[in-house]
């Protein structure tokens, strides 16, 4: 197995088979290069510690297991609040981006909100192997290989909302811790398919992603609490609590485009 979801070659980066998503075998889940993206805003030098507070990503076109770049630029610039923009690219083709609202932190006086707390992590893994999906026996693919999880309530096998712990397996790059934010850009690209309600003839992909984060998830762990909205005029909702071991950490929302494919 692959040791890693992406490897370095000098400012371009290589997918490794271990970001390939699960409906084209030349194509990458939307996880891992959400991660890249945020991995890239992270870097972007700041005037005093900021978190990730909002990632909204737009996926232009299918990522493809190809050498990929990333650009960022400073889009406001701001000592308390920052905007920063981050575009994917492959064969100057932009593929995906990124824009990315920053806040500066701080040890403040203020009483944490009051949600239900994070669900205890199952014993046993899930095996994921959704009805939608297609993976080609051999191949690897992030889903199944590079995540692993653990169910909660409902899940992949059946409709309805469901509830999931997730955890990488390997790091975005070797040798390279990923940051908490990283892990959670990582995981919410899966709630839709968590939470899915139509039939698997049907469509339900997601064109976006918006991550809003309280804090930096802490720990390998990441819970998904997700559900899907969907209505008559082709377009749903797919909403998902974010949670560590120690609690709520935040909220992810994907837009669908429902077709039926039959």
């Amino acid at each position: 197995m692959s040791a890693s979801l992406f490897e370095a070659d000098g400012d371009r980066f290589l997918p490794t088979g271990l970001a390939r998503g699960p409906w084209s075998p030349d194509a990458l889940h939307g996880g891992p290069p959400s991660a890249l993206l945020v991995r890239a805003v992270e870097a972007v030098d700041a005037p005093v510690p900021m978190q990730v507070a909002r990632a909204t990503f737009e996926l232009l076109r299918p990522v493809p297991l190809a050498a990929l770049t990333v650009v960022t630029e400073v889009l406001r610039p701001g000592k308390k609040v920052q905007l920063v923009g981050a575009s994917l690219r492959t064969d100057d083709v932009e593929v995906m981006r990124a824009t990315v609202l920053r806040i500066r932190t701080a040890d403040l006086p203020v009483e944490v909100g009051v949600d239900a707390g994070a669900p205890d992590v199952p014993e046993a893994a899930t095996v994921v192997r959704p009805p939608f999906a297609v993976a080609e026996e051999g191949l690897e693919h992030f889903h199944v290989d590079a995540m692993e999880l653990r169910t909660v309530a409902g899940g992949f096998a059946g409709p309805g909302p469901g509830t999931a712990w997730f955890r990488l397996r390997v790091p975005l790059l070797p040798g390279e811790a990923p940051s908490g934010a990283v892990r959670a850009a990582a995981t919410a690209d899966f709630g839709n398919g968590l939470s899915w309600v139509l039939p698997p003839e049907w469509l339900f992909i997601n064109p976006d992603l918006t991550l809003h984060l309280l804090r930096q998830p802490e720990g390998e762990w990441i819970c998904l609490a997700a559900r899907t909205l969907t209505s008559g005029t082709g377009v749903g909702l797919a909403e998902s609590a974010l949670y560590d071991r120690h609690g709520r950490v935040g909220r992810a929302v994907q837009s669908l485009l429902l077709d039926d494919h039959r």
